[in-house]
């Protein structure tokens, strides 16, 4: 019986020419490395990153719409230290009470896309 094991990536949009965009915030803001894409894949445009266990494929779309309500949340080790890294790198964050035992809050990337970070405190 097949079993499904795991999230191998996610996948972002990104509008045609945003991978230095791309770079700058999941590089720079959020310190995920860059990984080079397999050589027949390249052609297609986009950005690879990895922080080993985390991997986020930003693919290059058009037409280009950002995804305002469907996101990936992940799971932080210390919520209050990122808000504040991501702050004094002038990302603006949206914090949210609603979901019992975590502390989260949500960004946009540098396209629009939302992104939710959280922190379990009860689970």
């Amino acid at each position: 019986m097949m079993v499904i094991k795991r999230i191998d990536h996610i996948q972002l949009a990104a509008p045609i020419g945003g991978e230095d965009k791309a770079r700058a915030f999941f590089q720079d803001v959020l310190s995920l490395e860059e990984v080079e894409k397999p050589h027949e894949l390249k052609k297609n445009g986009g950005v690879w990153f990895s922080n080993g266990h985390i991997h986020i494929h930003v693919g290059i779309e058009e037409p280009f719409t950002p995804a305002k309500k469907a996101h990936p949340a992940f799971e932080v080790s210390d919520i209050d230290a990122l808000g504040s890294q991501l702050t004094e790198k002038g990302v603006s964050i949206q914090p949210d009470d609603r979901l019992p035992g975590a502390k989260r809050f949500y960004v946009n990337d540098p396209f629009g896309n939302r992104l939710e970070f959280l922190e379990w405190i009860n689970k």
